[in-house]
């Protein structure tokens, strides 16, 4: 049976970065069944579905600063292994799962979750997909994801491509949903503000060396000094010692000490969509923060200075009208973004969503196949196409990872596999993975630096 209309839908989330949890929470908000959670980017609102967030325990699980700045507030949260959530999922019930994970987490939880269910009259229904621009192991990340209910294709170009590749293997395409990036929102640009303000949008692995970065934090530098009327902001993801989806060897905060800005340049953190509140001109490599400028018509410029080039991640952006150099820039040069372009990316090309527009009605189909599968008496156990059949050479490797056999059960000694931590092992856990953040960002880059020399 359906669950009860009295009764709210009750979603968990499972995310291992701030990106992912805040790609996860607003999904669920937004394809859930009845009332619309209603959360705006950058709000603390909740009406509707019931949300419980599980963060999974890694190098990059998100601090308590990047959670309140995501601004999507969880009924419950609490930091998890995979096998303690898989054991979660056996305990408890819920009607939706939304794994805002990597390809090799999703496809790990997936053949754990078949295990733990099996049997089941009922299970959640379970949603999956991706944090923003998809330009780079398309193949490989798709498969990973292949055996939810849902796989939600941002844009109708990644729909098309996403359909095309599981056809192309001879899996089911059925799963793949066309919806847009849950976190667009905010006010259409309206002119100029006084300041005139230019905003940088970092992300934290592309470009990856510090040369690049280097450059980069120079031109931007410049662009203050030639432009003291305007206001010159680097827009930062995480700060000094925090992960984000990716990892950042070479942060800015540390280059720009060594650099003399001029008053008008500053560093800035916070939630994005606040950031772009007060932003004349978004300036980016290929950042998602990209996509929501477009949405809200900010002109938005992709750099071309490193090149146009698919490590990059700016190549998606051919055909934009977006791409220029810092030297356009200086000269000033305001972007104009091709409509038919920005439409099939799924940015509202008409503004930002006014209730009913094209954008909020870009979640309705994920909304319905959910209230659908919920509605159904029975639901068929998940099936993957990576199987121990399929990908021996590859699957157990993935499951392994996170501490699962083929079969999706906890490898002996997997962590927390049989009993809740105590107190002890609580604290001993959480020292070791301080230490291993710390081996991962400040250890590891300079032994890797040090092999470079």
């Amino acid at each position: 049976m359906p669950p009860s209309t009295s009764k709210p839908t009750r979603i968990a989330v499972l995310a291992d970065s701030d990106t992912r949890w805040k790609w996860g929470a607003l999904t669920a908000a937004r394809i859930a069944p009845g009332p619309s959670m209603e959360t705006a980017p950058g709000k603390d609102a909740q009406v509707g579905p019931e949300l419980s967030g599980f963060l999974l325990r890694g190098r990059a699980t998100p601090t308590a600063r990047q959670l309140a700045e995501v601004g999507v507030r969880a009924d419950s949260l609490r930091e998890v292994t995979a096998v303690e959530f898989l054991r979660a999922m056996a305990e408890e019930e819920y009607d939706v799962l939304v794994l805002a994970l990597v390809g090799g987490g999703v496809q790990a939880m997936l053949h754990g979750l078949r295990r733990v269910w099996e049997g089941r009259e009922r299970r959640p229904v379970v949603v999956t997909g991706y944090v923003g621009v998809v330009y780079e192991k398309l193949a490989d990340g798709l498969l990973l994801r292949h055996g939810a209910d849902l796989v939600l294709a941002n844009s109708r170009q990644d729909a098309e491509r996403f359909r095309a590749v599981y056809e192309g293997v001879g899996a089911d395409a059925s799963s793949v949903t066309e919806v847009a990036l849950p976190f667009l929102g905010g006010a259409a640009y309206e002119g100029e503000h006084d300041p005139y303000t230019v905003v940088f949008a970092v992300q934290p692995s592309v470009p990856d060396s510090r040369r690049d970065r280097t450059y980069l934090l120079d031109r931007l530098i410049r662009h203050a000094r030639l432009h003291p009327e305007r206001e010159v902001l680097l827009k930062l993801r995480s700060k000094p010692g925090e992960h984000t989806t990716h990892i950042e060897e070479q942060p800015y905060q540390k280059l720009v000490q060594r650099l003399d800005p001029p008053a008008n340049f500053r560093l800035v953190y916070g939630n994005m969509g606040e950031v772009l509140d007060r932003t004349d001109l978004l300036v980016t490599i290929s950042s998602t923060a990209a996509l929501e400028s477009l949405h809200r018509r900010i002109p938005t410029v992709v750099l071309t200075d490193l090149g146009i080039r698919e490590v990059l991640g700016n190549h998606h952006f051919v055909g934009s009208g977006c791409l220029a150099s810092w030297d356009q820039l200086d000269a000033g040069h305001r972007p104009v973004a091709d409509e038919e372009w920005v439409a099939r990316q799924g940015v509202a090309t008409g503004g930002p969503p006014s209730g009913g527009g094209s954008y909020e009605s870009a979640f309705d189909v994920a909304r319905e196949r959910v209230a659908k599968l919920l509605a159904a008496p029975e639901l068929p156990s998940l099936a993957p196409y990576y199987t121990p059949a399929t990908a021996p050479g590859y699957l157990p490797g993935i499951l392994a990872r996170h501490h699962l056999g083929p079969d999706g059960s906890p490898l002996p000694g997997a962590p927390a596999h049989d009993k809740e931590p105590g107190p002890v092992r609580q604290i001993v856990r959480r020292a070791a993975r301080g230490a291993y953040r710390h081996g991962v960002q400040r250890v590891a880059p300079v032994i890797r630096r040090m092999g470079e020399l």
